[in-house]
């Protein structure tokens, strides 16, 4: 990808682009009081998890009984949640956070990062199983194979909120995202890196996730596949990603997304080995 600049980029603007002035209200009563895509992303998110999660657990693919189901997907929930708000706040947002502790409950400022979200989850699944005694892997398992669907649509909340836009381009379907930084005060066209994310970790994970799930009777393979998958998606589209402002870049160009997909890599990696090494262990 050629990131273009100065007056070759600022010519670009004189091309038709569309303009993302999406409503990221459904219902907008006043000021915070409303109703908006983006938690909707997280609703659509929980219910087809809840939907899957009992289907499963009806057919015996999910060791859990239908009527756990409800607290299951309580536990998911409220890691997914802390974890990502915490996550933002931890490795986006420290040292707001640190000049104002109470900003991390100021959730209507926004800020959710996936990374954290995921290490909820763990938690939150560990914990249920710790209590229901089940193992975790067989809970992870259930989790991965849903997951990538909740990224899926909170990126495309992410696109009508008209935030974690890409970088600059001239390619056809570049967007320009009016909260966008300027370039030599012109609002240039940008990667719409949301919808690349949308697929390629999200969607693309989804269906690996689902095929391996379906296929395979080794307990963690399908968490090990999600790690594997959604961390080499997210360190590839992230290039396309401008990073956020204010955030480190290392080495002159790797953001602090791809740094935190490295350890899910191998994690991934990891856990694919050590079930062959092990042999097929049954998942319910």
């Amino acid at each position: 990808m050629v990131v273009q600049t100065g007056m070759n980029l600022l010519s670009t603007t004189q091309q038709h682009y569309w303009v993302d002035n999406l409503d990221p209200w459904i219902v907008h009563i006043s000021g915070n009081v409303g109703i908006r895509w983006y938690g909707l992303s997280y609703a659509a998110g929980i219910l087809v998890a809840a939907w899957l999660f009992s289907r499963w657990a009806r057919q015996g693919r999910l060791p859990v009984a239908v009527d756990q189901v409800g607290a299951l997907i309580a536990y998911t929930t409220t890691g997914v949640l802390v974890g990502g708000r915490l996550g933002y706040c931890v490795f986006y947002n420290t040292k707001e956070v640190i000049r104002h502790p109470l900003e991390i409950f100021a959730v209507w400022h926004g800020g959710m990062a996936s990374h954290g979200g995921i290490l909820g989850l763990v938690l939150a699944l560990w914990l249920f199983a710790r209590r229901s005694h089940i193992a975790p892997l067989q809970l992870l398992d259930a989790a991965a194979a849903v997951g990538p669907l909740g990224i899926a649509f909170g990126r495309i909340a992410n696109f009508v909120n008209g935030e974690l836009w890409g970088r600059p381009a001239t390619v056809p379907w570049a967007v320009i995202f009016p909260q966008a930084p300027l370039i030599h005060g012109v609002n240039v066209p940008r990667h719409p890196s949301q919808l690349y994310a949308c697929v390629i970790e999200g969607l693309l994970v989804f269906f690996i996730a689902q095929w391996v799930y379906a296929g395979t009777t080794r307990a963690g393979l399908t968490t090990a596949a999600v790690c594997f998958a959604y961390g080499a998606g997210r360190f590839i589209d992230e290039f396309w990603r401008q990073p956020d402002l204010g955030q480190p870049v290392y080495w002159g160009w790797m953001s602090m997304g791809q740094l935190l997909t490295i350890p899910m890599i191998f994690i991934g990696i990891f856990l694919a080995i050590r079930q062959f090494q092990h042999g097929a262990v049954p998942k319910g």
